[in-house]
């Protein structure tokens, strides 16, 4: 069995004490899973990137970011760099997310941020995924593609970075594409990293309105290397009932 990973994005939710007694819970509820197949991820906000990488730490949670600058430095009012984050211990980035590019994060913005965070020693989660207009076009293959080729131009390390398939019409909505096409077009972009970055064997994840009842099914997609999960990562009991039924 492929080793699976399963991330979760707090988004703007969780004060800094209900982060930390969330990753509590975590870590007690995950102690007996077999660390030998797993990799959890979960991604504060800044605020509680530092407090949440302290009460991790020896666990099997891992600390991602939700975004990052792409500079290293300078007047970026509100910004957080990629030593920033590498330097309170966080080990993951999530770049690319759907919401982020929807408030004017371009291919070229997110291409920059990559290689800055690699540069830093952190491990990206690469978002990308097609809205429902493009998919009703049968655009998908071709934006997918389009993502793939313009945030990953010049990046070295391409094994520092995780795939995040997120149909943007899926995520938050209770919509999950059916087997056949999820598996054509993880299929697709297994095939293009291959072709076009000579990338053997990326870490694909799926992401996109994920819950405790469907991650039975959709873990039975071979292909499909885990999930970045959204809602039910918010709640220690759901998100820990989706990573057991993940590895077992």
């Amino acid at each position: 069995m492929r080793a699976k990973i399963v991330a979760g994005n707090w988004k703007m939710n969780k004060t800094v004490s209900e982060g930390a007694q969330l990753v509590e819970e975590l870590k007690s509820g995950l102690a007996k899973v077999d660390a030998s197949d797993v990799t959890v991820v979960v991604s504060p906000t800044y605020v509680s990137l530092s407090e949440v990488v302290k009460i991790a730490a020896g666990s099997l949670v891992n600390v991602a970011a939700q975004n990052v600058h792409q500079e290293a430095n300078g007047a970026y009012t509100g910004e957080i760099s990629a030593d920033m984050l590498k330097s309170v211990g966080v080990g993951y980035v999530i770049i690319g997310h759907s919401e982020n590019r929807t408030t004017g994060e371009t291919d070229l913005i997110i291409n920059k941020k990559i290689k800055s965070s690699i540069n830093n020693g952190l491990k990206i989660i690469f978002c990308i995924g097609e809205t429902l207009l493009q998919r009703k076009k049968k655009l998908t293959h071709k934006i997918l593609k389009n993502q793939i080729s313009k945030g990953l131009k010049g990046v070295k390390k391409l094994n520092k970075v995780l795939f995040a398939y997120e149909p943007v019409w899926s995520i938050g909505t209770g919509i999950v594409p059916k087997a056949n096409d999820l598996e054509k077009n993880v299929n697709f972009i297994r095939n293009n990293l291959s072709n076009k970055f000579r990338l053997k064997n990326p870490k694909i994840l799926y992401g996109g309105s994920v819950n405790t009842k469907n991650v039975k099914n959709l873990k039975e997609i071979n292909i499909i290397d885990g999930f970045l999960i959204g809602a039910a990562s918010q709640d220690p009991k759901k998100f820990i009932d989706i990573v057991k039924k993940t590895f077992n």
